[in-house]
């Protein structure tokens, strides 16, 4: 080991995953610890990921396996609710030339490849397990777990997502909001002729929506208003999300075929949140959704959260001394990547809420996805 150092990461999704690697790539001797007993290794549908969290993967090292497994493109279509293509945009290389502009691919291939990367990274991992007991003092910070064990470490990495219980155990405030928006996924097969990402506004959704993963495979989306959960019987999520997407046409109709058992069908609320403020309290630092989450209307939420894993371990590694100062320059580099993305993720949603049909729909994305061509 080149540092003697240790560090605790909570949370095993995108950035957790990520940050082990990086730090165990460091020399630093890291455990993580994740609630979910399966590691979250089968939860989601699809995931479209940007040319910026691709850059990322390939600096964990995992962009072979990604690249086998998923299904690049450079392209995004604008259609009619009937399917008609009226217009296709080339995507931006946020990633840089060397990389595909997008790339989907199913969520919990991208899960496995990340938690063999942990595996083998050497890190100690410790499934079903959560930090109940938090204190630190000048020098670290001492943990009593949820299996009785305890652990003594020079940081620990909050990345237990959006409703990160350790952002609360350490007083920072802020919460998450819903913007008033809905989204239904399913994962099905991909009918030949989709090759990108076609985006359908209008009908009885807001967007309807989907994505290639594989060759084979897709994800499907359609967005509508948020409803109160407890209303809609989880036995009818199939139904639901059938009768919204039977309104589109083009390829829709294979893709509804297919929306028939209920317990494939997700539905989850659009949320923002940005922790104002230093993202760190003494030696207990937040990453990726514990510190902000913004709806998927830029597809960022992964990327954003792979590269607050990629910025705060270079940061650690090259510096000797781990104080407040690395750790808020660690926020302050951060929030200049993340507060615009967050913001405009948020208004194109509203946009749609307000029935705004002259809004800069292209120039504020454009503006945003540019900004993302720059290293974070």
């Amino acid at each position: 080991m080149r540092n003697a150092r240790t560090v605790l990461v909570i949370g095993g999704g995108a950035a957790g995953n990520a940050a082990t690697i990086l730090l165990r790539r460091a020399g630093f001797a890291v455990d993580l610890i994740e609630a979910k007993d399966d590691w979250n290794a089968t939860a989601g549908s699809g995931i479209t990921l940007q040319g910026n969290a691709l850059r990322v993967l390939r600096e964990l090292g995992v962009w072979d396996q990604v690249k086998a497994s998923g299904f690049g493109f450079g392209s995004v279509g604008i259609t009619a609710p009937d399917g008609t293509v009226l217009h296709v945009a080339r995507d931006l290389r946020t990633g840089g030339d060397d990389l595909p502009a997008t790339l989907g691919m199913q969520r919990p291939q991208l899960q496995q490849i990340l938690i063999d990367a942990v595996r083998a990274s050497g890190a100690t991992v410790r499934l079903g397990t959560t930090a109940e007991i938090l204190s630190q003092d000048t020098d670290g910070v001492s943990i009593r777990f949820s299996d009785g064990g305890e652990g003594r470490y020079d940081l620990v990495i909050a990345a237990d997502g959006l409703a990160s219980s350790t952002r609360a155990a350490i007083g920072i405030g802020d919460k998450p909001e819903p913007t008033g928006m809905a989204i239904w996924r399913i994962a099905a097969p991909r009918p030949a002729g989709v090759i990108r990402t076609d985006l359908a506004y209008g009908g009885p959704a807001y967007i309807a929506g989907y994505c290639p993963t594989s060759d084979t495979t897709l994800y499907a989306y359609v967005v509508e208003a948020n409803r109160d959960r407890a209303a809609i019987p989880p036995e009818t999520y199939a139904d639901e999300m059938r009768r919204l997407a039977s309104a589109y046409g083009g390829h829709w109709p294979e893709i509804t075929a297919h929306i028939t058992d209920p317990a494939k069908v997700n539905y989850t609320w659009f949320d923002r949140l940005l922790v104002e403020g230093a993202w760190h309290r003494g030696r207990v630092v937040l990453v990726g959704d514990a510190a902000h989450c913004c709806p998927p209307t830029l597809a960022q939420g992964a990327a954003l959260s792979l590269e607050d894993a990629w910025v705060l371990t270079q940061l650690l590694a090259a510096s000797q001394t781990w104080d407040d100062a690395l750790f808020q320059a660690y926020c302050e580099r951060r929030m200049a990547r993340v507060r615009p993305v967050v913001e405009a993720s948020v208004q194109l949603g509203q946009w749609q809420l307000d029935g705004v049909r002259d809004a800069d729909v292209p120039g504020l994305m454009g503006r945003t996805m540019t900004m993302l061509r720059e290293l974070p």
